[in-house]
């Protein structure tokens, strides 16, 4: 009998220290972006980002008692890469959630995996309107974003051109993607309710270097100012080609503009471009001085530029966002999390706001209308467009349930 009790014991305490084990396993996180080519440099900013806060969160003793690990994936900005990398993640790497996508069109072709499998996705930078909303036809919708959607965008776009700098003959030049073309859709809408047609509607291809054609036809039509949605490389060539053509007009367009692809390989052609930022390189909080401090010790970028900084602050407040969800549903459940995210109890302190219960079952965007501010590319750098919100730039701008509306409308 001494000796079953003793096997039993023993079975028992191995039993116990299995469980101990799998109780202090890692959370796998999934995060997804283009980390070579032409969005990298959103891409490595946004990983950066993630990875700084995830640093931050394993010092502090983790999520519910467990360190975070991380499972970047390069998707290379391909759709086809995108969904072979929610698969892998779903199904070999067993994440609990994943942070990521930059390219609208990835997006979209990706996340259909993690909503079947109920594991959720937290947007931090892709804008496409639709994101958030692809599934809202289903009884849950697990995909979530803090960055501000293209709904919220374009109307900024079209105040800046039309209401304030009084343009009224605008042409668009967009690219072919997704991204590019749900752009379009957007700044049209916005034109509209402005009672402006634009002069020029054109598009162009991701690696396209000659927009010659493209700002012929946005010269001959009158065009008073470019509006734009593309990213760096190609945004660049419109520059150079204006340059080239002895013409410049302003160009006013998404977020993008502050690619430092851009900003670098436009060069002069590229300052005074304008665009709406969730965030902009500046110390102007206590916690915005710390992460911009950490980040430029720990990934030392040239001239203490962040490449992407609206990437990089998304990226960081982002994992803050999903390790208070999982602390809350106590669990790595997709469903739990999502519960969570849908009903925080506490305010998460981030670098673009401070997020205080930033989604609703109804409504899975955690940016307003009412944070982003217009930036502008001056000397190699985006700064604030307007001197009014460079004095407020330390005030903390928050969630407006009022204007939560534009995304579920469209």
């Amino acid at each position: 009998m001494n000796i079953r009790f003793a096997k039993l014991a023993i079975a028992s305490a191995v039993l116990s220290v299995a469980g101990m084990a799998t109780a202090a396993d890692p959370i796998k996180i999934g995060v997804a972006g283009p980390f070579t080519g032409g969005s990298s440099s959103m891409g490595v900013s946004m990983r950066d980002g993630v990875r700084l806060a995830t640093e931050e969160i394993n010092k502090s003793g983790g999520v519910i008692g467990r360190k975070l690990q991380l499972v970047e994936r390069d998707d290379e900005a391909k759709n086809e890469r995108g969904v072979q990398i929610a698969q892998e993640l779903i199904n070999k790497e067993k994440v609990a959630a994943t942070v990521g996508y930059i390219n609208t069109g990835v997006a979209l072709a990706s996340q259909r995996f993690f909503q079947e499998a109920k594991i959720p996705v937290m947007n931090n930078v892709a804008t496409g309107t639709l994101i958030t909303q692809q599934f809202k036809d289903q009884p849950e919708n697990y995909i979530f974003r803090n960055a501000a959607h293209d709904s919220i965008q374009a109307p900024m776009i079209v105040e800046e051109a039309v209401t304030r700098r009084g343009f009224k003959k605008v042409a668009i030049l967009a690219d072919s993607t997704n991204y590019g073309q749900l752009g379009r859709e957007d700044l049209e809408k916005a034109l509209t309710a402005k009672g402006v047609k634009p002069v020029a509607v054109e598009k162009f291809n991701i690696k396209d270097v000659d927009m010659t054609a493209q700002l012929l036809k946005a010269k001959e039509a009158g065009a008073e100012v470019i509006l734009t949605y593309a990213i760096g490389p190609e945004l660049a060539q419109i520059a150079n080609g204006m340059t080239k053509l002895g013409w410049k007009v302003p160009m006013v367009g998404s977020w993008t503009l502050s690619m430092a692809n851009f900003i670098d390989n436009a060069g002069p052609g590229g300052e005074g471009a304008r665009m709406p930022q969730t965030f902009i390189q500046q110390a102007d909080t206590p916690k915005r001085k710390a992460f911009i401090d950490a980040y430029l010790k720990t990934f030392k970028p040239k001239n203490n530029r962040i490449d992407s900084p609206v990437s990089a602050a998304q990226g960081y407040d982002s994992v803050y966002l999903l390790a208070a969800a999982i602390k809350q549903a106590n669990s790595t459940d997709g469903t739990k999390i999502r519960e969570a995210l849908e009903n925080l109890s506490t305010k998460v302190e981030g670098v673009v706001t401070t997020y205080d219960k930033p989604f609703t079952k109804a409504d899975h965007e955690a940016i307003t209308a009412n944070i982003p501010v217009v930036g502008e590319v001056k000397q190699g750098r985006v700064v604030y467009a307007y001197a009014e919100d460079m004095k407020k730039s330390g005030d903390l701008r928050v969630k407006d349930a009022k204007a939560a509306a534009p995304a579920a409308k469209k």
